[in-house]
């Protein structure tokens, strides 16, 4: 139940009429979009202020030692912790030199929605500057459930009253700063810029990104691609660092004009692939993105929630047959069972507190339902988990 009034109740949405900063935290994660494969929370499109800044990956992860002060058999040497991976979020506005920050200057609207049908975060806002200049900012964020590495943004800018330069710069940053998770200093140590540069290159309008975690070795690449719609005199530069790069275009718009910015980010990972191999993925995922283009990945998107229910019904029976297990967990098989490229959904983990009976009253009725996705389910578990390996006992 939603108490706070900054939102609206609507069967299909989730909108948040005016911006309140105490719930900034709260309202990231409501506005999280994810495929499964890619996670963006719903940060502000500028980065700040924020909660908490969160861009992740499915499946990449950092170890951090587990150090004690007395030694036991048994004791994990290490842990795991989901790290934050290059953001692709980032699109930054600056009205006649002054940054649009939504602590400053005057915020006279401001408005995000949620929309469940057509699977889009989108933002409207009027501001107006400390100098006295008015802009209104549009934009629309997706993450692809058709092609899994894609996720996207169209940004828009106009002024309202009086002519007005605008310069929009798109960021592509890895090891960006977050709040402190812990407590323990170790922790916070062993986690502060989890991300090694091994590639950075810029060119035109697109930037790529190669990094590898320092302990667990795998090997992560972004990638981010523009296209740009304005008056003639639009003027564009593209620079890149290890840890980043951006792309600014640059414009004087009188009012009725229109910068439109629509940035596509591609994502790729691999605990053994090759830094060319893992780098020319997401450049052929994101030439991808930009020839089906803005319109082809809401039309995409909108087609895949109509079927994606009915891929998922590999057996003789139709999906709902799975909600006669007598715990109300075999969703957790499902998601599991039902990776993409063999990967595996994240998911709620199930209760550890469980009889033989149980699990296997659970498995029986996937199986009867999900054959398919019960037999990847089993395939993942065998390479996760090692076969037990009992030593042969002589008997004489």
């Amino acid at each position: 139940m939603i108490l706070q009034e900054a939102f609206a109740v609507e069967p299909w949405a989730l909108r948040e009429v005016h911006l309140d900063l105490g719930l900034l935290a709260q309202t990231e994660s409501l506005f999280t979009l994810s495929n499964g494969h890619v996670g963006w929370r719903g940060n502000l499109d500028e980065g700040e202020p924020h909660g908490l800044p969160g861009s992740y990956l499915n499946g990449v992860y950092e170890t951090r030692p587990l150090p004690y002060a007395e030694t036991a058999y048994g004791l994990p040497e290490s842990g795991q912790e989901v790290i934050n991976v290059t953001n692709g979020k980032l699109v930054r506005l600056f009205v006649d030199d002054e940054p649009f920050d939504v602590r400053y200057g005057h915020l006279r609207a401001h408005q995000r929605t949620l929309d469940f049908r057509a699977g889009t975060l989108s933002r409207t806002a009027e501001w107006v500057s400390p100098a006295g200049r008015a802009v209104r900012v549009s934009s629309t964020r997706l993450v692809s459930l058709t092609q899994r590495a894609i996720a996207a943004i169209r940004y828009e800018v106009e002024p309202l009253e009086h002519s007005a330069r605008i310069a929009v710069q798109s960021e592509l940053l890895a090891n960006e700063q977050t709040p402190v998770s812990s407590s323990d200093p170790r922790v916070a140590a062993a986690l502060e810029n989890p991300l090694v540069s091994e590639y950075a290159h810029a060119t035109d309008v697109s930037v790529v990104l190669v990094h590898s975690t320092k302990r667990s070795k795998l090997r992560i690449a972004a990638a981010m691609g523009h296209l740009i719609e304005g008056p003639s005199d639009v003027l564009t530069e593209c620079r890149g660092f290890d840890d980043g790069g951006v792309v600014t275009a640059a414009v004087v718009l009188k009012p009725g004009q229109k910068l439109t910015v629509t940035k596509f980010v591609a994502y790729g990972w691999s605990g053994s692939r090759s830094l060319p191999g893992v780098r020319d993925q997401v450049w052929a995922a994101l030439t991808a993105a930009r020839q089906t283009g803005w319109d082809g990945l809401l039309k995409l998107w909108d087609a895949q929630t109509g079927t994606v229910a009915s891929e998922l019904r590999t057996g003789p029976r139709p999906l709902s047959a799975c909600a006669v297990a007598p715990d109300g967990k075999t969703s957790n098989h499902v998601s599991n069972g039902a990776p993409s490229a063999r990967r595996a959904m994240p998911t709620r983990i199930a209760t550890r507190h469980q009889s033989a009976g149980e699990r296997r009253c659970r498995l029986e009725v996937a199986a009867c339902c999900l054959e398919d996705l019960l037999a990847n389910f089993m395939n993942r578990r065998l390479r996760l988990v090692p076969p037990r390996r009992v030593p042969l006992r002589i008997v004489r």
